[in-house]
C-alpha cells in the first residue's frame, strides 16, 4: 500500500491495495499446476499403459491402488491450481482506498468473487471518522495493520491481507493518513 507523494495542494490521498495479484501466488499457482498436472499424467500412464511423461515411466505402476491415488492427487492439484489462477486472475481482495479532502470523501475498494457482490465500494464522509487506528501483533504470525475507526464503532481494515507489511511503513502510512485527514491517531 504505496501512497503518490502528496504535496500541501494535493487534495486526493489514493493507496492502492495488492490483492492475490503477487509473486508468492504465482509462484504456487505455478508449482501446483506442474505438480497436479504430471501427478494426473501418471495415473492416466499406468491405466493406459502409454508413457505420458518425458522424465520417468509410470506405466510400471500397477493402477490399483498405485495409478488411482496418483489420479487422485493429481486431480485434487490441478483444481487447487485451476483455484489459485483464478483468484490471480479475479485479482481478489484487490483495490484502493481513496480519501478526498475536497468533496470530503473517503472511498474504499476490493474486488471480490464473481457474482452480484463482486465489487465491495463503501464510501463515507471524512467527518464520520473518528480516529485511524493501528494493530500491531508480532510473534510467530505478526500482524500489522491499519483500521479507519468511525464514529458509529465500525473499523475498516486499509491495508492487505497476507504477508506483513514493514513495521516503518505501517507507521508512516498511518500517521500521514491521520495527519491527512485530521483525526487522532490510536495504538502507536
Amino acid at each position: 500500500m504505496t501512497a503518490k507523494t502528496m504535496t500541501s495542494i494535493d487534495p486526493v490521498l489514493r493507496y492502492p491495495v495488492l490483492g492475490s495479484r503477487r509473486f508468492s501466488n504465482y509462484w504456487w499457482a505455478t508449482v501446483v499446476s506442474i505438480g497436479g498436472t504430471g501427478f494426473l499424467l501418471s495415473g492416466i500412464s499406468s491405466y493406459l499403459h502409454v508413457n505420458l511423461l518425458p522424465f520417468s515411466d509410470p506405466t510400471q505402476l500397477v493402477f490399483i491402488p498405485q495409478g488411482i491415488a496418483m489420479s487422485f492427487y493429481g486431480v485434487c492439484g490441478v483444481l487447487l491450481a485451476l483455484y489459485l489462477w483464478l483468484t490471480i486472475l479475479w485479482d481478489l481482495g484487490g483495490g484502493y482506498n481513496e480519501f478526498d479532502r475536497q468533496t470530503g470523501n473517503i472511498r474504499i475498494f476490493r474486488w471480490g468473487f464473481p457474482g452480484k457482490n463482486r465489487k465491495l465500494d463503501f464510501t463515507c464522509k471524512t467527518s464520520d471518522v473518528q480516529s485511524v487506528r493501528v494493530d500491531i501483533k508480532e510473534g510467530l504470525s505478526p500482524r500489522r495493520s491499519i483500521y479507519l475507526k468511525l464514529k458509529d464503532r465500525r473499523q475498516f481494515p486499509l491495508t492487505r491481507v497476507g504477508q506483513p507489511i514493514a513495521l516503518s511503513e505501517v507507521e508512516n502510512q498511518a500517521a500521514e493518513l491521520a495527519r491527512f485527514l485530521q483525526v487522532p491517531l490510536e495504538g502507536l
